[in-house]
């Protein structure tokens, strides 16, 4: 205990005399390794966890193997936890082999070092190529897992988010975002019959625990049609992990004196048979993250099991690094934004309003789907929304095209949060002598479309079991209706009806349902073209056209992508409808 506390006060003030260095007071902390990197004589230096080194040095006899493989080329320190002592260790070591091109430290990784960044690097390449070479005599290649039937996988991760997701009170949940991996290694590995006992032996660097825990959490397989009692175990299984993360805890912050608060004791990554590796993360990113370091893990603990046993660090040094200020501090605590952790599916979201509303999401911290008839412009949009979000061609009349791409936003994601139910056109024509075909086409895409949606959003958030908000544009021509627009107002008139209607059969799942009455914003919906038209027939300008309304201010797009965004927000609004014309009493609601 008192070793620990000292290793953990001489940590701090090695950051705090890094701080006191630093030519930009506003720069982030330097790594813990800054030191070990300033005590070795030279210029440039790289530093890997490659999965090679990894494999041969995780084993009960790792420092002969590695010393066998590399002889005097490379210099071997044992096991010493990050910081001023390692920095130390490998300072003493380089010192009593100068001539040495690296470093391998001990179930941790490699340095390599040159005079060039070329040299560092071909030193760096070699070393792991050496060790590749090494397992490769010995290493045979996993078989492929057997198919096995299992719940479709885009079934079972809104599950595995709603049985992740925390109560927060007044019906908020800290949620989590998911990524699934599965490949043949990830289906092969979870499909081992030894899957409890492999999964559990540990990480395979002590870095890694502050992304996915030192262990996964291994599930059964979710037996097809039988998701309610997978589910079920899952909750059990989740209950287990928890306990044993708590006992872990509390045997280990008794051994360094106490003075420890508990991490959330929530497993990152999940290992199902039949359906493959699922990594959790606060983002896309974060989860990606974490779901590279269990495909790294694998990788490793095959080709560690082909050289002899794996056998990574011990459970002090793992909590050690876990529970080590400094190593959580590489993960930040930057306030979250006010959607993070939140997936958000935007249909219509090529269009003006859609991908207004796409973007202000993005902008939120939300997670991004985006749905358009044009596949090409709802890509495009979602490239404007981050690296992540997720662009799809998906005409919105097709119910089986609906199904694929909310299959397809659980698949990306894990599950769907938030759905802009924003799809729409309008067709002209005297209500009396409107051709029924025109009348069908609009309430095929003005209502029974939101309608498949809505059914959609409804199934994904009930799996979830954490709420969502489910929110309609209705327009203005829901309660004001104009000429010649009877094709378009009355199916917004009955999609608002079916908003009300949601709210009132799902309020209890805690799904809010609001819609948005906008109106005269520029997009498909009203072009240019009739912009001008309208403003040449009353005897406006297009400017004075434009702000034709109580406050004399033109509305946008990005108007209406703020109050979706608000009532995204809002927790304790349903069945509401969010007027965004600028004053308009014809519109009002009565």
């Amino acid at each position: 205990g008192l070793v620990g506390q000292r290793q953990h006060r001489v940590g701090v003030r090695m950051v705090n005399a890094q701080r006191c260095n630093l030519m930009d007071a506003s720069a982030p902390n330097p790594s813990v390794e800054t030191l070990l990197h300033a005590f070795l004589p030279h210029k440039f230096i790289d530093h890997t966890h490659a999965n090679a080194v990894l494999a041969l040095s995780d084993q009960p006899d790792g420092i002969a193997i590695c010393r066998d493989l590399y002889g005097d080329e490379m210099a071997i320190v044992d096991y010493v936890m990050p910081g001023f002592r390692l920095a130390k260790a490998a300072a003493e070591a380089h010192a009593k082999q100068p001539d040495v091109q690296g470093l391998i430290l001990h179930k941790h990784g490699i340095f390599s070092f040159g005079e060039t960044a070329e040299e560092a690097y071909e030193r760096m390449i070699r070393m792991v190529t050496r060790a590749e070479e090494r397992i490769a005599r010995v290493s045979v290649a996993v078989p492929a897992a057997a198919p096995v039937a299992a719940a479709p996988a885009a079934e079972v991760l809104p599950l595995l988010r709603g049985a992740l997701a925390q109560q927060l009170g007044d019906g908020r949940h800290q949620r989590w975002i998911a990524s699934l991996r599965n490949g043949p290694a990830a289906l092969a590995f979870v499909g081992r019959a030894d899957l409890q006992q492999a999964a559990w032996s540990g990480v395979i660097t002590p870095d890694h625990g502050i992304r996915i825990k030192n262990r996964p959490l291994v599930l059964s397989r979710p037996q097809p049609g039988a998701l309610a009692d997978w589910e079920a175990d899952t909750a059990q299984r989740l209950d287990a992990y928890a306990a044993d993360y708590r006992a872990y805890f509390e045997r280990q912050n008794a051994r360094v004196g106490g003075g420890r608060k508990q991490l959330d004791a929530l497993p990152r990554v999940l290992l199902v048979p039949g359906v493959g590796v699922v990594a959790f993360g606060k983002s896309k990113a974060d989860a990606e993250i974490a779901a590279d370091l269990a495909e790294t893990t694998i990788t490793t603990l095959n080709w560690a099991e082909a050289v002899g046993r794996f056998e990574p660090l011990s459970e002090d040094h793992l909590f050690d690094m876990e529970y080590w200020p400094l190593e959580q501090a590489k993960l930040g605590k930057a306030a979250e934004a006010p959607l993070a952790r939140q997936v958000v599916l935007v249909t219509g979201g090529a269009g003006a309003i859609g991908a207004a509303t796409a973007k202000l999401f993005a902008r939120h911290g939300a997670e991004v789907v985006v749905l358009d008839l044009d596949g090409e412009a709802a890509q495009a949009v979602a490239k404007s929304c981050g690296r992540h979000a997720l662009g799809l061609a998906c005409d919105v009349t097709d119910p089986a095209a609906v199904r694929a791409a909310f299959d397809a936003a659980c698949l990306r994601f894990g599950g769907v949060d938030i759905v802009v139910s924003n799809a729409g056109a309008a067709w002209e024509g005297a209500i009396a002598t409107l051709d029924d075909a025109v009348l069908r086409r609009s309430f095929e895409l003005n209502f029974f479309s939101h309608q498949g949606v809505a059914q959609n959003a409804v199934r994904v958030m009930k799996a979830q079991g954490s709420g969502g908000a489910l929110l309609f544009n209705v327009s203005k021509q829901a309660v004001n209706p104009g000429a010649n627009f009877g094709a378009y107002g009355t199916s917004k008139a009955a999609t608002l009806l079916l908003a009300r209607q949601y709210a009132l059969e799902h309020g209890a799942d805690g799904i809010r349902v609001n819609a948005v009455n906008a109106d005269r914003i520029r997009s498909g919906l009203l072009t240019e073209k009739m912009i001008a038209s309208r403003a040449s027939s009353r005897g406006l300008s297009e400017h004075d056209y434009m702000r034709g309304n109580l406050l004399q201010q033109e509305v946008t797009a990005e108007d209406v992508a703020l109050a979706f965004v608000h009532q995204a927000l809002e927790m304790k609004t349903t069945g509401g409808v969010t007027t965004v014309d600028g004053g308009n009493i014809a519109a009002a609601l009565r």
